[in-house]
């Protein structure tokens, strides 16, 4: 408690107040709420000139996590770089927004990294803290009564779907989402997907120590934006531009330079000329640009997570939840046309596809096959056709792909294709939604990251094998490094949907398998999710979970599964077919495992949050996974109302 300060105790009691006077009329006093004229009040006390009081109020909400020096330099760490830098683009937005005589407010929500959590406790937060994110950042915009539009600023893979949740659910209001960007690759080294496995490539002598040591330090190349390849972060700002939310061409920018800034400019001009001409959320998020996001989400390939976060968007917007059924029948229709990180063919980082044109290049080689409406209204106040028509004439198209060219020696169409030419380089589509008696609800594959080498001329991937079951993602991750899984293997790890972990991401399990020699042979049966980078033959989000009375958690040890996924037809089948010595067909399997009882070993995890739980809860009650795990407010009361009935009348009973 002991000071050097010579002036410590030298305090002001009193001080003069801002000068000048409040903007106020005869009207506003007698009829304004008093919230809103002590806002002016703190308006000025915060440092806002009085005589500048009158002009269009913008909420500017964001992920920004840590704190810089006026240098840059860090004086305490942010989570991860995805939110390091997006402070500067508030700033730019905010002084934009200044100099069209507007006045910004700004409010935080940081994020969480899932790289940071693989394989720890604080995974079982990821998922839930997207709802708790979107909750909070409604509750700023709803606590700034006067504001008249809000610009929406995240990067990654739970806070930027957090925020289109939020801003979907403003029906009334004009917003515009900024994304945050991609950080760039090393000019020598590995992406932050691979990189993620270097514990397990160590353990099993492929990596040597000091390998290990020099290709972590330099993975994340600059100090801002998503990881560099089409992960949940990455395809999360691709959605948002594909829905409206975002002004063309600006998911995928590289953070910290002038083109990402200009991005910020453009954004609040956009949500200023919204609020002008009566444009509302409601007018840009509809059915027609749920479904045109969807189809822009299969033919970049993007990540399984969306399966869970443009549903909960769909639900804030009051527009129509996709099914399994949509989003199977969009993949069969629309080809994949972008080669990147981590479906390939080949395997180039995200800026790359933001120089080779990025969404709207993405939109113009779809628009001959008529599966976009280019009628949907956009935040440049402008339908989808006339951003269109503008982006083919438009000299940044021109300019980014000779940069591409200059600095990497690439032209754009090896990177965003026609949908001829990425037939004849063999892309196929992303996801394959499997069934069979193991997932009588659903399931998920991204089909394109299966090895090619274990496909067989028709494009099967078959796989039939005895089961090893694992109910914790530590005992599985653990068989990897120890050597207990094998070429061969068939992996069920089971206990980990929203119930059991808050349906945790498995990407150390997967990672492992795809950059291990054997992992290739290796197939994973699991009811959580997966990272939106995951590869291999890993199918997930199989429900109902094991601790739903799901036929994943009466998988046994030895069991024999049979797991088979045509990569070119998009359908597949995992079943339970009994054992080696007693074989039953999947029909007979179904009724097996609907007699057993759940594997004993399954259970919530110890360290599961009391927050988790109940976010499991209310999830399930509202529709569970398929549904984008939303609140369903409706739903939830009527089942706490028609519990409450049964509670007292077992009060009653007892009495």
């Amino acid at each position: 408690m002991q000071s050097d300060s010579t002036h410590l105790y030298d305090i002001k009691t009193h001080a003069h107040g801002p000068q000048g006077k409040l903007p106020l009329t005869d009207q506003m006093l007698r009829h304004s709420p008093s919230g809103n004229l002590f806002g002016l009040s703190q308006n000025v006390g915060m440092g806002w000139k009085a005589s500048d009081l009158t002009g269009k109020q913008v909420l500017l909400l964001s992920t920004q996590g840590g704190m810089k020096d006026a240098d840059g330099s860090p004086i305490a760490l942010g989570y991860h770089t995805g939110h390091w830098e997006v402070d500067l683009l508030m700033k730019e937005a905010a002084k934009e927004v200044i100099r069209h005589r507007g006045i910004p407010f700004a409010a935080y929500v940081s994020d969480p990294c899932d790289g940071r959590t693989q394989g720890t406790e604080g995974m079982f937060d990821s998922f839930p803290y997207r709802n708790d994110a979107a909750t909070v950042y409604r509750r700023l915009i709803r606590s700034l009564p006067t504001r008249e539009a809000v610009i929406g600023i995240g990067t990654c893979d739970k806070g930027l779907p957090a925020m289109m949740i939020a801003l979907a659910s403003m029906h009334d209001l004009p917003t515009v989402v900024i994304p945050g960007g991609v950080t760039l690759p090393p000019t020598y080294g590995e992406d932050a997907a691979k990189i993620q496995t270097i514990g397990a490539r160590y353990s099993n002598n492929e990596l040597s120590l000091e390998e290990a040591s020099e290709l972590g330090c330099r993975t994340c190349a600059t100090s801002g934006g998503g990881c560099q390849f089409l992960g949940t972060a990455a395809t999360a700002q691709v959605v948002s531009e594909a829905l409206g939310l975002s002004v063309p061409h600006s998911a995928l920018a590289p953070s910290g330079q002038e083109v990402w800034l200009e991005m910020a400019k453009q954004s609040a001009r956009a949500v200023l000329a919204l609020e002008d001409e009566g444009l509302k959320t409601k007018d840009i998020i509809t059915n027609a640009s749920i479904r045109n996001a969807m189809i822009i989400h299969a033919a970049f390939g993007g990540s399984t997570n969306l399966l869970l976060h443009i549903p909960a968007i769909a639900h804030a917007a009051g527009c129509n939840i996709p099914t399994a059924e949509d989003w199977d029948e969009i993949n069969r229709k629309t080809p994949r046309l972008v080669s990147v990180l981590p479906n390939g063919p080949d395997y180039h980082p995200t800026i790359r596809a933001f120089l080779a044109g990025g969404v709207p290049e993405v939109m113009l080689y779809l628009r001959p096959l008529g599966l976009l409406d280019e009628d949907v209204m956009t935040v440049t106040g402008k339908t989808l056709r006339e951003n269109l028509d503008w982006w083919e004439q438009s000299e940044r198209r021109v300019k980014m792909k000779e940069r591409l060219k200059e600095a990497d020696g690439l032209d754009a169409d090896q990177i965003i294709m026609s949908p001829d030419q990425a037939e004849i380089r063999g892309l196929t589509s992303t996801i394959t939604f499997p069934k069979g008696n193991i997932a009588p609800d659903g399931a998920v594959i991204k089909s394109t990251s299966i090895d090619s080498e274990r496909l067989d001329e028709h494009g099967v991937y078959y796989h039939k094998a005895e089961a090893k079951v694992f109910t914790s993602e530590r005992d599985a991750i653990e068989a990897i490094k120890s050597g207990a899984i094998v070429k061969g293997d068939i992996m069920v790890l089971t206990g980990c949907g929203p119930l059991g972990t808050g349906m945790e991401e498995t990407y150390q399990v997967t990672s492992a398998l795809k950059h291990l020699s054997y992992g290739k042979y290796v197939t994973l049966l699991t009811d959580a999710r997966f990272s939106g980078v995951s590869t291999g033959a890993c199918i997930g989000h199989i429900g109902p979970e094991g601790l739903a009375d799901g036929p994943i958690g009466k998988l046994q040890t030895s069991d024999v599964i049979e797991v088979r996924i045509d990569a070119m037809n998009l359908s597949g089948d995992i079943n339970f077919l009994g054992t080696t010595a007693h074989p039953v067909s999947a029909e007979d399997g179904a009724r097996i495992l609907e007699a057993r009882e759940t594997n004993a070993e399954i259970k919530p995890s110890p360290g599961l949050p009391d927050d988790t739980r109940l976010w499991a809860a209310l999830q399930k009650v509202s529709g569970g996974t398929w549904r984008g795990s939303v609140y369903d407010v409706d739903r939830i009361i009527k089942v706490l109302e028609a519990g409450e009935k049964v509670l007292d009348k077992e009060v009653i009973e007892k009495n």
